[in-house]
């Protein structure tokens, strides 16, 4: 029995298994509605994309150029990919295992229909497991990456991702430089669903064949739930957080018959790509900035909820290559931690995609700072995790996600 993993964590493969040089990545499911799922992975370089069409590994290329990572047919709800990590091209820094369901778009499928997702590394020739990746239950995706492998200090980690996409295989081609093209015929499968690939034109923008979705929201329900934005233009442009909570909040009294309600504040950490790392928030009065560093600012701070609007966060996401991870989070700065009355909902926008809503809907009274999600940089895209999760400061809940700074007392 291998070690299982959760989503986000990363786990040697070959320092703790010396000699290893041949794997099998297992991708395996349970479909009760007959739906028609297709693994693939994605040879990827430096640039966070694929150097070329054939570094797309999937049933209409099931094996790299020189053979290091192939596709081998399991059976309807198991597909296995074997590789030779030992020759798999220097110039390849990490394969991305992912996802699709078969005409998703055209037949409105998604992944709720499928169940028990899981990743698995095999040892290659005995098969014994490595590492298991069971996938968090999935909503209205239609492709996922579900973990990579890559390279790290001449040697190879696994990377639990589990994130979902909209837009099936084009959308997800595009995250990692491939343009899709859907040629349909009244012939079989193969000849109806046999991609015509191009890699896509360098900085220029990946067009996507894909119809329109027709979904405006999208809310992350349980813990851990992840959803990657997608891109239809050369830059995410702005990106809007917004915190509003129920302006019927219940008023308790306080000295001298005044009405103190709660304040409830929105707030980020952030962490650029060089390390560089920070905090967005009206106490100490650290705005940001959206034009310049950190690329992130606070329009202000409504200390009642009165205002219809809420507070927001405006993310700039022309600058995606520069950040890391981002972790939303709201505070009580007055009043007692009373989280059930607020109803506070976070809602992330930005304008090629649905609204993305995390509802604060699980409650912990004894603390006053909430974890809400967690922005994530992913090659040139945002994955956005659920977390709402509680703490008793703003230090504790640093310490528990590894910003790791030195904080005090502030005021607004």
């Amino acid at each position: 029995m291998g070690i299982t993993t959760i989503k986000g964590q990363k786990i040697d493969v070959t320092k703790t298994n010396p000699g290893l040089s041949k794997i099998t990545i297992e991708l395996s499911w349970v479909s009760n509605n007959g739906l028609d799922l297709d693994a693939s992975a994605f040879l990827v370089g430096a640039s966070g994309k694929v150097d070329r069409d054939e570094d797309f590994i999937f049933y209409g290329n099931p094996r790299s150029m020189n053979g290091s990572v192939s596709l081998q047919t399991g059976s309807m709800e198991r597909q296995l990919f074997d590789i030779d990590l030992a020759n798999v091209p220097s110039n390849v820094e990490k394969i991305a295992f992912t996802l699709t369901i078969y005409d998703a778009i055209a037949r409105n499928h998604s992944f709720n229909r499928v169940s028990n997702l899981c990743l698995r590394v095999l040892q290659g020739s005995t098969k014994a497991e490595i590492i298991q990746f069971p996938l968090d239950n999935f909503t209205i995706e239609n492709a996922i990456v579900a973990g990579e492998l890559y390279r790290h200090q001449g040697q190879w980690k696994f990377n639990a991702i589990g994130s979902g996409f909209h837009g099936g295989l084009a959308a997800l081609c595009g995250n990692f430089g491939i343009e899709v093209t859907q040629e349909k015929t009244q012939e079989s499968r193969v000849s109806e669903s046999k991609p015509e690939l191009k890699p896509a034109p360098k900085p220029e923008p990946v067009v996507s064949t894909s119809p329109p979705i027709s979904i405006t929201k999208v809310e992350l329900k349980k813990k851990g739930e992840a959803i990657s934005l997608k891109k239809s233009s050369t830059n995410l442009g702005e990106i809007f957080v917004n915190l509003n909570w129920n302006k019927g909040t219940k008023q308790s009294k306080g000295f001298f018959g005044r009405s103190k309600g709660i304040d409830l504040d929105l707030s980020c950490l952030y962490e650029m790509s060089n390390g560089k790392k920070g905090c967005i928030q009206a106490l100490g009065r650290r705005f940001g900035s959206y034009s310049g560093f950190p690329y992130i600012s606070l329009d202000g701070d409504d200390r009642t909820g009165s205002r219809s609007e809420g507070e927001n966060l405006r993310i700039n996401g022309n600058y995606v290559q520069v950040f890391e991870r981002i972790l939303i989070f709201a505070y009580i700065y007055e009043g007692v931690a009373k989280w059930a009355e607020t109803d506070g909902v976070v809602t992330i926008k930005q304008a090629d995609n649905p609204a993305i809503e995390v509802r604060m809907d699980v409650h912990d009274h004894h603390k006053v700072v909430c974890a809400v999600a967690m922005i994530e940089r992913q090659g040139d895209t945002f994955s956005i995790r659920r977390l709402v999760e509680y703490f008793s400061s703003h230090t504790e809940m640093d310490r528990h996600y590894g910003w790791n700074m030195r904080w005090s007392s502030g005021s607004k």
